[in-house]
Protein backbone atom coordinates (compact mmCIF):
# COMPACT_ATOMS: atom_id res chain seq x y z
CA UNK A 1 0.00 0.00 0.00
CA UNK A 2 1.33 3.43 -0.94
CA UNK A 3 2.08 5.67 2.03
CA UNK A 4 0.98 9.14 0.96
CA UNK A 5 2.20 12.21 2.84
CA UNK A 6 0.80 15.73 2.91
CA UNK A 7 4.21 17.42 3.05
CA UNK A 8 5.83 18.73 -0.08
CA UNK A 9 8.35 16.19 -1.36
CA UNK A 10 11.76 16.73 -2.95
CA UNK A 11 14.37 14.45 -4.50
CA UNK A 12 18.02 15.49 -4.47
CA UNK A 13 20.49 13.36 -6.43
CA UNK A 14 24.08 13.02 -5.27
CA UNK A 15 23.26 14.39 -1.83
CA UNK A 16 25.66 12.97 0.73
CA UNK A 17 28.36 15.61 0.25
CA UNK A 18 28.90 19.22 -0.75
CA UNK A 19 26.18 21.06 -2.61
CA UNK A 20 23.75 18.15 -2.57
CA UNK A 21 23.93 17.74 1.19
CA UNK A 22 23.40 21.45 1.74
CA UNK A 23 20.41 21.48 -0.60
CA UNK A 24 18.82 18.44 1.05
CA UNK A 25 19.10 19.98 4.51
CA UNK A 26 17.78 23.35 3.35
CA UNK A 27 14.72 21.73 1.79
CA UNK A 28 14.13 19.77 4.99
CA UNK A 29 14.35 22.98 7.00
CA UNK A 30 11.59 24.39 4.77
CA UNK A 31 9.32 21.45 5.59
CA UNK A 32 9.95 19.17 2.62
CA UNK A 33 10.10 15.42 2.96
CA UNK A 34 13.42 14.65 1.27
CA UNK A 35 14.38 11.63 -0.79
CA UNK A 36 17.99 11.50 -1.86
CA UNK A 37 20.27 9.10 -3.66
CA UNK A 38 23.84 8.05 -3.06
CA UNK A 39 26.15 5.64 -4.85
CA UNK A 40 28.32 3.99 -2.21
CA UNK A 41 28.77 5.49 1.25
CA UNK A 42 25.94 4.15 3.39
CA UNK A 43 27.34 5.75 6.54
CA UNK A 44 27.15 9.23 5.02
CA UNK A 45 23.65 8.47 3.74
CA UNK A 46 22.46 7.36 7.16
CA UNK A 47 23.95 10.46 8.75
CA UNK A 48 22.21 12.72 6.26
CA UNK A 49 18.91 10.90 6.81
CA UNK A 50 19.29 11.43 10.54
CA UNK A 51 20.08 15.12 10.06
CA UNK A 52 17.06 15.57 7.79
CA UNK A 53 14.80 13.91 10.36
CA UNK A 54 15.84 16.49 12.95
CA UNK A 55 13.61 18.94 11.11
CA UNK A 56 10.53 16.80 11.77
CA UNK A 57 10.20 15.61 8.17
CA UNK A 58 10.68 12.27 6.45
CA UNK A 59 13.96 11.18 4.86
CA UNK A 60 14.26 8.48 2.22
CA UNK A 61 17.85 7.46 1.37
CA UNK A 62 18.12 5.44 -1.84
CA UNK A 63 21.25 3.76 -3.15
CA UNK A 64 21.28 4.53 -6.86
CA UNK A 65 23.64 5.45 -9.67
CA UNK A 66 22.04 8.01 -11.97
CA UNK A 67 24.13 6.64 -14.83
CA UNK A 68 22.09 3.42 -14.65
CA UNK A 69 18.48 3.52 -15.83
CA UNK A 70 17.46 0.50 -13.74
CA UNK A 71 18.60 2.36 -10.62
CA UNK A 72 16.66 5.46 -11.62
CA UNK A 73 13.49 3.50 -12.32
CA UNK A 74 13.73 1.78 -8.94
CA UNK A 75 14.40 5.09 -7.20
CA UNK A 76 11.27 6.73 -8.56
CA UNK A 77 9.20 3.65 -7.78
CA UNK A 78 10.35 3.91 -4.16
CA UNK A 79 9.50 7.61 -4.02
CA UNK A 80 6.05 6.99 -5.46
CA UNK A 81 5.44 4.16 -2.99
CA UNK A 82 6.63 6.11 0.05
CA UNK A 83 5.29 9.58 -0.69
CA UNK A 84 2.83 9.28 -3.57
CA UNK A 85 3.98 12.51 -5.20
CA UNK A 86 7.04 14.58 -6.09
CA UNK A 87 7.07 18.37 -6.00
CA UNK A 88 10.74 19.20 -6.60
CA UNK A 89 13.60 17.39 -8.32
CA UNK A 90 17.13 18.72 -7.89
CA UNK A 91 19.48 17.09 -10.41
CA UNK A 92 22.73 17.59 -8.53
CA UNK A 93 24.68 14.36 -9.10
CA UNK A 94 27.83 14.96 -11.09
CA UNK A 95 31.40 13.77 -11.52
CA UNK A 96 34.65 15.00 -13.05
CA UNK A 97 37.26 13.07 -15.00
CA UNK A 98 39.50 15.91 -16.14
CA UNK A 99 42.16 15.45 -18.78
CA UNK A 100 43.21 16.61 -22.22
CA UNK A 101 40.85 15.28 -24.87
CA UNK A 102 43.63 13.85 -27.04
CA UNK A 103 44.68 11.47 -24.27
CA UNK A 104 41.34 11.01 -22.50
CA UNK A 105 40.18 7.41 -22.18
CA UNK A 106 36.82 6.27 -23.49
CA UNK A 107 35.83 5.36 -19.94
CA UNK A 108 36.54 8.86 -18.62
CA UNK A 109 34.73 10.48 -21.54
CA UNK A 110 31.59 8.39 -21.26
CA UNK A 111 31.45 8.23 -17.46
CA UNK A 112 31.06 12.00 -17.28
CA UNK A 113 28.50 12.10 -20.09
CA UNK A 114 26.40 9.30 -18.59
CA UNK A 115 26.32 10.76 -15.09
CA UNK A 116 26.18 14.50 -15.72
CA UNK A 117 24.01 14.72 -18.83
CA UNK A 118 22.23 11.43 -19.46
CA UNK A 119 21.56 10.94 -15.75
CA UNK A 120 19.99 14.40 -15.54
CA UNK A 121 17.81 13.69 -18.55
CA UNK A 122 16.67 10.27 -17.33
CA UNK A 123 15.85 11.51 -13.82
CA UNK A 124 13.94 14.42 -15.33
CA UNK A 125 12.00 12.06 -17.58
CA UNK A 126 10.81 9.98 -14.62
CA UNK A 127 10.01 13.10 -12.59
CA UNK A 128 8.00 14.59 -15.44
CA UNK A 129 5.86 11.44 -15.59
CA UNK A 130 4.86 11.94 -11.95
CA UNK A 131 4.50 15.71 -12.22
CA UNK A 132 2.32 15.57 -15.33
CA UNK A 133 -0.18 13.44 -13.41
CA UNK A 134 -0.11 15.96 -10.56
CA UNK A 135 -0.19 18.89 -13.00
CA UNK A 136 2.51 20.70 -11.09
CA UNK A 137 6.19 20.38 -10.27
CA UNK A 138 9.59 21.99 -10.31
CA UNK A 139 12.85 20.65 -11.74
CA UNK A 140 16.13 22.34 -10.86
CA UNK A 141 19.27 21.24 -12.69
CA UNK A 142 22.76 21.99 -11.40
CA UNK A 143 25.13 23.09 -14.14
CA UNK A 144 28.46 24.89 -13.70
CA UNK A 145 30.29 28.05 -14.68
CA UNK A 146 32.41 25.62 -16.72
CA UNK A 147 29.59 25.45 -19.27
CA UNK A 148 30.52 28.96 -20.44
CA UNK A 149 33.96 29.52 -18.88
CA UNK A 150 35.79 26.16 -18.89
CA UNK A 151 39.30 25.42 -17.75
CA UNK A 152 41.84 23.40 -19.70
CA UNK A 153 41.20 19.68 -19.39
CA UNK A 154 37.45 20.04 -18.88
CA UNK A 155 36.15 19.34 -22.38
CA UNK A 156 34.03 16.39 -21.26
CA UNK A 157 32.74 18.12 -18.12
CA UNK A 158 32.06 21.46 -19.83
CA UNK A 159 30.22 19.77 -22.68
CA UNK A 160 27.90 17.96 -20.30
CA UNK A 161 27.13 21.10 -18.32
CA UNK A 162 26.45 23.05 -21.49
CA UNK A 163 24.15 20.22 -22.48
CA UNK A 164 22.35 20.44 -19.14
CA UNK A 165 21.68 24.14 -19.73
CA UNK A 166 20.31 23.54 -23.23
CA UNK A 167 18.25 20.63 -21.93
CA UNK A 168 16.81 22.88 -19.22
CA UNK A 169 15.47 25.33 -21.76
CA UNK A 170 14.12 22.64 -24.09
CA UNK A 171 12.33 20.76 -21.32
CA UNK A 172 10.84 23.98 -19.93
CA UNK A 173 9.16 24.52 -23.30
CA UNK A 174 7.81 20.96 -23.37
CA UNK A 175 6.23 20.84 -19.92
CA UNK A 176 5.04 24.41 -19.31
CA UNK A 177 1.46 23.53 -20.25
CA UNK A 178 1.43 20.97 -17.43
CA UNK A 179 2.37 23.63 -14.85
CA UNK A 180 5.91 22.26 -14.48
CA UNK A 181 8.78 24.70 -14.21
CA UNK A 182 12.35 23.81 -15.20
CA UNK A 183 15.33 25.97 -14.25
CA UNK A 184 19.06 25.60 -13.82
CA UNK A 185 21.69 26.90 -11.40
CA UNK A 186 25.25 27.42 -12.64
CA UNK A 187 27.57 27.60 -9.61
CA UNK A 188 30.99 29.18 -9.70
CA UNK A 189 33.82 27.97 -7.46
CA UNK A 190 32.13 26.37 -4.44
CA UNK A 191 34.07 25.00 -1.48
CA UNK A 192 33.41 21.26 -1.82
CA UNK A 193 35.48 18.09 -2.03
CA UNK A 194 35.07 18.06 -5.82
CA UNK A 195 37.20 21.20 -6.21
CA UNK A 196 39.45 20.60 -3.21
CA UNK A 197 42.63 20.24 -5.27
CA UNK A 198 41.91 23.42 -7.22
CA UNK A 199 41.30 25.39 -4.04
CA UNK A 200 44.45 24.04 -2.41
CA UNK A 201 46.51 25.34 -5.33
CA UNK A 202 44.66 28.51 -6.30
CA UNK A 203 42.02 29.27 -3.66
CA UNK A 204 43.58 32.50 -2.40
CA UNK A 205 44.14 33.82 -5.93
CA UNK A 206 40.57 33.04 -6.97
CA UNK A 207 39.18 34.64 -3.81
CA UNK A 208 41.06 37.89 -4.39
CA UNK A 209 39.82 38.14 -7.98
CA UNK A 210 36.14 37.50 -7.27
CA UNK A 211 33.90 40.54 -6.99
CA UNK A 212 32.36 38.97 -3.88
CA UNK A 213 35.87 38.65 -2.34
CA UNK A 214 35.07 35.18 -1.05
CA UNK A 215 34.61 31.67 -2.35
CA UNK A 216 31.16 30.21 -2.64
CA UNK A 217 29.77 27.65 -0.23
CA UNK A 218 26.96 25.08 -0.49
CA UNK A 219 24.59 27.41 1.36
CA UNK A 220 24.83 29.90 -1.52
CA UNK A 221 23.48 27.25 -3.88
CA UNK A 222 20.87 26.08 -1.37
CA UNK A 223 19.44 29.60 -1.21
CA UNK A 224 19.13 29.65 -5.00
CA UNK A 225 17.40 26.25 -4.98
CA UNK A 226 14.86 27.42 -2.40
CA UNK A 227 14.19 30.54 -4.46
CA UNK A 228 13.54 28.57 -7.64
CA UNK A 229 11.52 25.90 -5.82
CA UNK A 230 9.18 28.41 -4.20
CA UNK A 231 5.75 28.12 -5.89
CA UNK A 232 5.37 31.89 -5.50
CA UNK A 233 8.09 32.30 -8.14
CA UNK A 234 5.96 30.74 -10.86
CA UNK A 235 7.02 33.30 -13.47
CA UNK A 236 10.51 31.78 -13.57
CA UNK A 237 11.09 28.93 -15.98
CA UNK A 238 13.69 28.05 -18.59
CA UNK A 239 16.28 30.21 -16.84
CA UNK A 240 19.95 29.70 -15.98
CA UNK A 241 20.74 31.33 -12.64
CA UNK A 242 24.46 32.04 -12.27
CA UNK A 243 25.74 31.98 -8.68
CA UNK A 244 29.44 32.73 -9.02
CA UNK A 245 30.43 35.79 -6.99
CA UNK A 246 30.99 37.82 -10.15
CA UNK A 247 33.44 35.33 -11.68
CA UNK A 248 31.86 35.68 -15.13
CA UNK A 249 32.95 39.32 -15.21
CA UNK A 250 36.64 38.55 -14.74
Amino acid sequence: MTKQTSNRTALVTGATRGIGRGVALSLAAKGYDVAFCYRRDENLANQLASDISQYGVNALPIQADVAEYQDIESMFNQINYRFGHLDVLVNNAGITRDGLLATMSDDDLWAVIRTNLIGTMMCSREAVKMMMTQRHGCIINISSISATKPNKGQSNYAATKGGVESFTRALAVEVARKNIRVNCIAPGVIQTEMVGELLADSGDLIRKKLLAKRLGNPEDISKAVLYLADPENDFLTGEILSVNGGMMLL
